[in-house]
């Protein structure tokens, strides 16, 4: 099959590792998550919600921006304190490597 009027920015293949996760919180909301790890995106995860489907590549910094998770993963401002207090745990620190 040849494609011929596609003009690819980028085409890598990388072993991962991914994470998979499901609790429920103190509110009692339940996530099912799958965290992968990559060389890509500067050291931050790739955080998929299986039971949505959203996917956010998420560092501390994302963390510390205010409403970024409720907005990304349609969640109440509960709901997203307590995935942040997951996820603090998770994401650690950012490696710059270029």
């Amino acid at each position: 099959m040849l494609l011929p009027d596609y003009d690819f920015m980028s085409d890598t293949t990388e072993d991962t590792s991914t994470r998979f996760v499901t609790f429920i919180t103190p509110s009692l909301k339940r996530f099912d998550l799958a965290i992968t790890a990559t060389h890509r995106f500067y050291g931050k995860k790739l955080v998929t919600e299986l039971q949505s489907g959203k996917t956010a590549i998420i560092g501390p910094d994302d963390l510390e921006e205010e409403g970024y998770l409720a907005f990304t993963f349609k969640l109440n401002e509960e709901e997203a304190g307590e995935l942040a207090q997951f996820l603090y745990f998770v994401v650690g620190t950012v490696n710059f490597t270029d």
